[in-house]
């Protein structure tokens, strides 16, 4: 039987290690956090921080695992990698996905190589980003070079509010290290999505529609997505060829990508986010929902060296939606109403906590309740059904 070492022990690799059983696979879970609602799916927990690479190599060593995953767990990709290519198991080459993970290293990557690309520098001074605040274009965006989630984003007008935004960003960055960067106002949705390469060929490149709730605490968190998506076909071909592009250059092979991308008002397309796991909030399992591909499977595979099944760009089964479940305030969940004209079109409900539980308001991913998957056969209907969700949908909190 091979063993599949997971790092981190988040809800969302539960279907990750649904998957690996049913391919036959051991999964072994780690972090720092014994009580994890993960591990007590897997066949064995170790109490191993994951941004300790070689704590995690040592493990993975002493265990003497075939693969190794950080699915929708950003802190530990860079390890997986890591210990991957030490023990001489299948990965993507560490120095690329180094680049990739770190937002100042990957922005500079896409400068060099002539992608479209808003201009930014990484700091790790909050002196030296201050005294150069007006060598960039207002706005700006200013986060974390090195966590996901939209935790520690803030958008900055007013270069007096730097300072702020910055000490936040400090605040979610292991590395201590933030980076600011020229804010591209985008043209209609931008996407935030799973694809997949075999090869180094992308087999499945799929785009959505990313939605805001821009009354929450961080209007930077995503509350909502629908399939298929509606950018223009020549940028979504655009964003494509790019992305296959990129790609090549860093010699990335069989692998899962959570990839954000967006249309500027300029009209050009811009690969904002490209890492290579799987995205949080459930986004391969909606995909597979509304298409019938086995990108989780797929990637679990790809993890432990067998061979992937044969992928194709999406073709989608109807109008697709998932919802963000999450609180406007602090207190004590109660409820999740749904009213008549919703429950139709509800494939599924994945509610995360229970009544009396603590909730808190959403100010990134990781405090978010639950999801709701819609599926519709009018893109229409879709639309006026997930652009005024709040009509349709009551989370209740005292």
């Amino acid at each position: 039987m091979k063993k599949v070492l997971l790092l981190g022990g988040s809800r969302y690799l539960r279907p990750v290690i649904k998957a690996a059983h049913e391919l036959g696979y051991y999964t072994i879970t780690c972090d720092y956090l014994p009580d994890n609602y993960a591990h007590k799916y897997s066949d064995e927990y170790h109490n191993v921080s994951i941004i300790d690479k070689e704590a995690v190599l040592v493990l993975a060593q002493e265990l003497q695992v075939n693969g190794i995953m950080s699915f929708a767990c950003d802190p530990g990709v860079v390890t997986a990698a890591y210990v991957a290519e030490k023990l001489g198991l299948p990965t993507n080459p560490y120095e690329s996905v180094r680049i990739m993970q770190n937002k100042a290293l990957f922005r500079n990557f896409l400068t060099e190589n002539g992608f479209n690309v808003p201009k930014a520098k990484g700091y790790t001074s909050l002196e030296e980003a201050l005294k150069e605040a007006y060598d960039f274009s207002w706005p700006v965006i200013v986060k974390p070079t090195d966590s996901a989630g939209s935790k520690g984003v803030t958008r900055v007008d007013d270069p007096n509010a730097l300072k702020g935004a910055i000490v936040n960003a400090l605040e979610y960055s292991l590395s201590s290290e933030f980076i600011v960067e020229e804010f591209i106002e985008k043209q209609g949705d931008s996407t935030d999505t799973d694809s997949f390469s075999i090869d180094g060929e992308l087999v499945f490149a799929s785009f959505n529609n990313q939605k805001f709730d821009l009354n929450a605490e961080n209007p930077y968190a995503p509350c909502a997505y629908t399939w298929p998506c509606e950018m223009p076909q020549e940028i979504q071909d655009t964003l494509r060829s790019e992305i296959q592009r990129l790609i090549k250059l860093l010699n990335l092979k069989t692998s899962i990508y959570n990839i954000e991308a967006r249309q500027g008002a300029n009209g050009k397309p811009y690969i904002m986010e490209c890492s290579p796991r799987g995205g949080g909030n459930r986004l391969a399992e909606v995909l597979e929902y509304a298409t019938g591909q086995e990108l989780i499977k797929n990637a679990v595979r790809a993890a432990v060296g067998d061979e992937v099944m044969p992928m194709t760009d999406p073709v989608y089964d109807g109008f697709w939606a998932e919802i963000v479940l999450h609180s406007d305030k602090n207190g004590k969940f109660v409820r999740l109403l749904t009213d008549e004209k919703l429950r139709p079109h509800l494939y599924q409900t994945d509610l995360w906590v229970k009544a009396g539980e603590e909730v808190h308001v959403f100010t990134a991913a990781n405090f978010a309740i639950g999801t709701l998957v819609l599926r519709f056969d009018n893109q229409d209907e879709m639309n006026e059904t997930v652009n005024h969700i709040y009509d349709h949908i009551q989370v209740v909190v005292q």
